[in-house]
């Protein structure tokens, strides 16, 4: 990130977050939103499905400036940044793990979701259209502005049992790819502090 007297040219338009469950990702990106000293704008795409969740949300809103704007938006990323980018100059994503979640139960019964090889392609496919979708619109914006994605990495465990399990693991596994690729910076996460694997990064040579 970087301050108001820094030329724009040099501001990333695109930042990804990734990291374990409490490994800091929500701090550290709301810290880079509040140094930088841009205009500020938070999607968020928890739902309030319980009071666990109720809870979660309503800390996480305690904790952000006053003066930030809150777009709650479960599914459509695309129109949530364009509202967002209209109103600030930094945009917060958090986070791509709920909403794959989201949208995954949006695409029908989660009980028919029981053979990898007949859902695979079409929630693969699906997903990273709405990804396209979204990086369509970054690529749209005025410079100056940044999206700052949060998401988990959550193909360090073991092999999911169930099939939906599988799934949910493999798509976000293919949607930070594509994030990935098109972030100028790439935080790996843990225990609080970030490191940018994006600048560790060697492209393979023969």
């Amino acid at each position: 990130m970087t301050n108001r007297d820094t030329d724009v040219d040099e501001v990333p338009r695109l930042v990804l977050l990734l990291g374990g469950a409490r490994s800091g990702k929500s701090t550290f990106a709301e810290r880079l939103a509040t140094t930088s000293g841009r205009s500020v704008a938070f999607i968020a795409t928890a739902m309030a499905i319980d009071e666990d969740m109720r809870d979660r949300i309503a800390r996480h809103q305690s904790s952000r400036p006053t003066d930030w704007r809150t777009i709650e938006e479960p599914l459509h990323l695309a129109k949530a940044l364009r509202q967002a980018a209209a109103v600030a100059d930094v945009v917060i994503l958090d986070c791509l793990t709920v909403w794959l979640s989201n949208w995954l139960f949006a695409q029908g019964n989660s009980a028919q979701l029981e053979d990898d090889n007949t859902i695979s392609a079409q929630h693969y496919a699906g997903a990273l259209q709405e990804i396209d979708a979204l990086l369509q619109v970054v690529s749209e914006w005025e410079p100056g502005k940044t999206l700052v994605v949060v998401s988990n990495e959550v193909g360090l465990g073991i092999v999911p049992a169930y099939a939906l399990g599988r799934v949910y693991r493999d798509v976000l596994g293919l949607v930070n790819q594509r994030i990935a690729a098109a972030a100028i910076r790439v935080y790996l996460m843990m225990a609080g502090l970030g490191v940018d694997i994006k600048r560790l990064d060697e492209t393979v040579r023969l």
